[in-house]
């Protein structure tokens, strides 16, 4: 006897898990600012500067770095679009990137607060450990399984 599949599951096709469009939103605007990062600290002093009133004190601190500093967020916006891609098209490689991606920025935001900046890296580790949480759930990891062949 055959049971009944879930409702919104075949055994070919899970269902998209809620949040999976946002999730994969969320990895393009991370793409699209880690680049405009890049642009601004290799091209200071034109309008695209005024975003950064939003964080004041990073830019200096970047910009201080040098021009090349802009390089690593360069790699992070290809990064992100590799990850944004494998997510949309439901590759598992994209799960591991996109995984990986927010399993790095929680221990960075663990470490800075554990150095001492408590408030802004707190709530840096309470949503990147949401995410990640989210990210690891069966239903989440399994939509990104390959598909099983029809029978």
């Amino acid at each position: 006897m055959l049971l009944p599949e879930p409702a919104g599951h075949t055994l070919d096709r899970p269902s998209r898990p809620p949040g999976f469009a946002a999730i994969g939103v969320f990895f393009c605007f991370g793409s699209v600012m880690a680049a405009y990062a890049a642009v601004t600290l290799v091209r200071r002093g034109t309008c695209l500067d005024r975003l950064w009133a939003l964080n004041r004190r990073g830019h200096i601190a970047l910009a201080g770095l040098g021009p090349m500093v802009a390089v690593p967020f360069g790699v992070l916006s290809m990064v992100l679009v590799l990850a944004a891609l494998g997510w949309f098209r439901r590759q598992y490689w994209g799960w591991l990137l996109g995984t990986a991606v927010i399993a790095t920025n929680l221990a960075a935001d663990f470490i800075h607060a554990l150095l001492g900046d408590w408030l802004r890296s707190g709530v840096g580790v309470i949503i990147a450990g949401l995410l990640l949480f989210y990210l690891t759930r069966p239903r989440v990891r399994t939509y990104f399984l390959p598909r099983s062949e029809p029978h």
